[in-house]
């Protein structure tokens, strides 16, 4: 799934750099294309739209890989104080 040349093609096993002063990446995965990218965490939503524009007509085909969007929604809940027992 490369789209315009800022997303590198990746196995789903792929990991980021131990860098610890580059931006994380985030996994995209495109069941359509059987493809999974990474993409820096703040190009992710626009590396989304471009993809599934330019593949897949504008449906919503591709997306983040479902355990790491519910890892992310877990921690956002927890983040905002969605999860704490009154």
């Amino acid at each position: 799934m490369t789209d315009h040349g800022d997303t590198r093609e990746t196995d789903a096993n792929a990991t980021a750099s131990d860098d610890s002063e580059e931006e994380p990446t985030v996994p995209i995965r495109c069941s359509a294309c059987d493809t999974t990218t990474r993409v820096p965490l703040s190009d992710l939503s626009d590396s989304i739209d471009r993809h599934n524009e330019s593949r897949h007509d504008g449906e919503a085909i591709a997306e983040v890989a479902p355990g790491v969007a519910d890892r992310l929604a877990d921690l956002v809940a927890r983040d905002l104080g969605l999860l704490e027992e009154e």
